[in-house]
């Protein structure tokens, strides 16, 4: 599964093959599980659905890595579009915004500058913000322009993944500053050197780091984590710490992949957690489809599977 996984990843950055899936019916039609649309139409009505079902959303204009200013300024004009949406529909949804898709490998400034207007726009609704973390060369910049909009911007949440090793330093730092992390495991291929190679060792740095940050009284500073997972062993641990150590529900909630679980992430919302789906939408879904591939095996069995329909 390895070996698949890094296929999969590698497809990711492929633009050759990119060039040709997009164009490919049947890829477009099987992206459709775990992409809400292409348009922001489409995806407000995917939303207004998951909100009948007692579940939450954070919205996810698909893109990154812009190569010019002009593409960084139509991305967060985009997520201005996507604000006045949520007002607009009255429907309960955060936002989550990739810092390479608003402009940061070109510009610290011109990124900041994007995140600014996406932040300001979103606080009068109360609507937050979420800086989603990409692969390992990001990360440190990306804490930093965090904790700079933090001073700013109350409205301002982060990721961390488990698969890194400096990620246990990172989150206890962010737990003293009152933050709202979102812990993954991490979808990016990483060397050895940066990031845990095994899936056991992730999966237990994932438990360690959520004991770190939840064991302190985070509630009196604001401290707030969500439990980006699918994982069943994972969710069942959770659910039984929290209840052993009597850690309030209002301190964390689950949050899964939309297209992934619905009936796992109907059951927590039914058993009273705060359950919030990740809902990407957009025309630049090819990384994003392939990174979803190669999390999962039951995810290639699902496009297989569709093949021969």
């Amino acid at each position: 599964m390895s070996l698949l996984r890094d296929a999969f990843l590698a497809m990711s950055t492929n633009e050759t093959l990119h060039k040709f899936i997009v164009n490919f019916p049947l890829a477009r039609r099987v992206a459709r599980r775990f992409v809400a649309g292409e348009t922001l139409a489409e995806a407000i009505a995917v939303v207004k659905k998951l909100n009948a079902q007692g579940l939450l959303v954070t919205f996810d204009q698909l893109g990154e890595s812009v190569t010019t200013e002009s593409e960084a300024r139509e991305a967060k004009d985009g997520y201005l579009r996507a604000l006045d949406a949520i007002a607009t529909n009255q429907v309960q949804s955060q936002v989550s915004v990739k810092l390479t898709q608003m402009g940061l490998d070109l510009s610290a400034d011109l990124c900041l500058d994007n995140l600014r207007q996406i932040l300001g726009k979103a606080k009068p609704g109360g609507t937050f913000v979420t800086l989603d973390m990409e692969d390992a060369k990001h990360t440190q910049t990306t804490l930093n322009i965090f904790k700079t909009l933090r001073e700013e911007f109350e409205n301002v949440g982060i990721v961390i993944q488990s698969y890194l090793y400096r990620s246990e330093a990172d989150i206890i730092a962010l737990r003293a500053l009152g933050a709202n992390v979102r812990l993954c495991k991490g979808a990016y291929k990483e060397p050895a050197e940066v990031a845990f190679p095994a899936k056991t060792d992730v999966d237990a740095n994932y438990r360690k780091l959520t004991q770190v940050f939840l064991q302190a009284n985070g509630k009196a500073n604001g401290a707030y984590l969500d439990l980006a997972t699918h994982d069943e062993k994972i969710i069942a641990w959770a659910k039984e710490y929290t209840t052993t150590n009597q850690v309030s529900r209002d301190r964390f909630e689950f949050q899964m992949l939309y297209g992934i679980r619905a009936d796992l992430q109907r059951r927590l919302a039914r058993e009273g957690y705060t359950m919030r789906v990740y809902v990407p939408y957009g025309t630049h879904w090819y990384p994003y489809f392939m990174r979803r591939l190669a999390e999962r095996p039951a995810n290639v069995i699902f496009l297989v599977s569709n093949l021969f329909r």
